[in-house]
């Protein structure tokens, strides 16, 4: 089926584009929704009539979107995310993350205009994320992502070192084992004489 956008459409074309679409895209969503019309005579002659006006809005938007492609390239994006001793994130970055970070930077930008390499990031690294803007001009922007500590993670504990016990000097020690030994046999209690068997 044959429609007249209405509008910009990501993927789809600009105001004022003739497309062709699927019946059910362009009856259940485009059309209720007033992001196109159906490719009419009426509505071409209403399209010829606002031409002029529509190529002008075209022109601002290309002149808008350069001058942000310059600002956007200049940004570089930090993110610090918990991660092993390889690299793998415990968690993710994705489109959404990096959105709130530019909308804190003051810049509105539709989360289905950030692509990201393989749509999520999960491990450390620099990498460049696209930003698709108006028409064919797209920003890259730099993206670095770091590793954290894990919360509640604490450095690991040092093994305690153990006292050395002092030595006996040899001497001392060696002229003390005599008068021990003698001592102990001073205290062995004396040993009875045994009994002569009994002759038979």
């Amino acid at each position: 089926m044959k429609v007249i956008l209405n509008q910009d459409m990501i993927g789809l074309g600009e105001e004022g584009d003739i497309k062709d679409v699927a019946d059910g895209y362009a009856r259940n969503f485009l059309l209720p929704k007033k992001l196109a019309v159906p490719h009419t005579k009426e509505f071409l002659a209403a399209l010829g009539h606002k031409r002029a006006a529509i190529e002008k809005r075209k022109e601002g938007k290309r002149t808008e979107a350069a001058s942000l492609k310059e600002r956007l390239e200049t940004e570089e994006i930090h993110f610090s995310v918990p991660a092993g001793e390889n690299g793998k994130l415990f968690g993710s970055i994705n489109n959404t993350n990096v959105g709130v970070e530019l909308e804190k930077r003051g810049y509105q930008i539709e989360k289905k205009r950030i692509e990201i390499p393989e749509h999520t990031i999960r491990n450390t690294g620099t990498f460049k994320v696209r930003i698709r803007l108006y028409d064919k001009e797209e920003a890259l922007i730099k993206l670095v992502v770091e590793g954290a500590a894990q919360p509640g993670a604490s450095a690991p504990a040092k093994p305690r070192q153990q006292k050395a016990k002092p030595v006996k000097d040899a001497p001392a020690a060696a002229a003390a084992e005599p008068k021990a030994a003698a001592h102990k046999e001073d205290q062995a209690p004396a040993q009875e004489p045994s009994a002569a068997p009994d002759a038979k």
